[in-house]
């Protein structure tokens, strides 16, 4: 789907029933739960390492400060140093949060692609790192970076911005799912469009979801966690069918307005 398709369809969007989206998302869950929790499970496997390099710098610090210690009666710098790590600790922490950012939005995205194979009984398959490969590991990132610049300015605008700009953080994963080769201020952009417009419900469907998912988690020993946490895509998935659509329904349009 070109970037003038996707803008043209979201501008005659038709209307969603709340009840309908979420008794979908209910039987479609029944169907992919267990690929959620593979796709949470190879997400956690991916980032742990880079969780495990972030805490590098603090060990660092901790040492020097005990080397300090030490050295009370040499004229060692130990204090510059320290700030050197302390530095180096927080543009770590950066890079590292949105490198983890960009795996899980890549992850996401591929399980998106999934529930529209279950969905729609399609026979397709594709790799888990399908999205950071190729031509889409930069976007991935752009967006990553994007994603956390947006947060950032809305939390500096004493947090209330960040409840309107979640929604529309929330869509990038499944827009860049279904339509990678756009570019990522268009994926942004289209993001907006579609959460202003079903911003309220969007808001309802992610926060019952979400309510629902950790619920019925921690009634299954609080492990069912890993296994209820996938939910919360799905009504965004379905807002996403029922409003923009695939290409293939695009494709199949053309082609009945052509016979006719």
């Amino acid at each position: 789907m070109t970037s003038n398709q996707l803008f043209e369809k979201l501008e005659h969007l038709s209307p969603l029933d709340f009840g309908d989206i979420f008794n979908k998302s209910i039987e479609l869950f029944k169907k992919v739960w267990l690929q959620g929790f593979v796709h949470l499970l190879i997400s956690f496997l991916v980032i742990l390492p880079l969780i495990v390099i972030m805490y590098i710098p603090m060990f660092a610090i901790a040492g020097m400060a005990g080397l300090e210690n030490q050295l009370d009666d040499y004229q060692f710098p130990i204090e510059e140093f320290s700030v050197g790590l302390l530095i180096l600790f927080f543009v770590l922490i950066l890079v590292i949060s949105m490198a983890a950012g960009a795996i899980q939005m890549a992850i996401t995205a591929h399980f998106y692609r999934v529930c529209k194979q279950v969905d729609l009984e399609q026979s397709e398959s594709s790799s888990y790192f399908m999205f950071l490969k190729g031509k889409y590991l930069g976007k991935v990132f752009a967006l990553s970076i994007a994603i956390f610049g947006i947060s950032l300015l809305a939390i500096l605008a004493c947090y209330l911005p960040i409840f309107y700009v979640m929604i529309p953080l929330q869509l990038i994963g499944v827009i860049f799912a279904f339509n990678p080769d756009l570019s990522a201020s268009d994926i942004i952009k289209a993001s907006f469009k579609l959460g202003n417009k079903k911003w309220l419900i969007l808001f309802g469907l992610i926060i019952v979801g979400s309510m629902l998912s950790q619920f019925v988690g921690m009634i299954l020993c609080f492990v069912g966690i890993f296994f209820t946490a996938s939910f919360v895509y799905l009504p965004v998935y379905f807002v996403y069918k029922e409003t923009v659509g695939f290409e293939e329904d695009l494709s199949e349009t053309t082609d009945t307005l052509f016979v006719k």
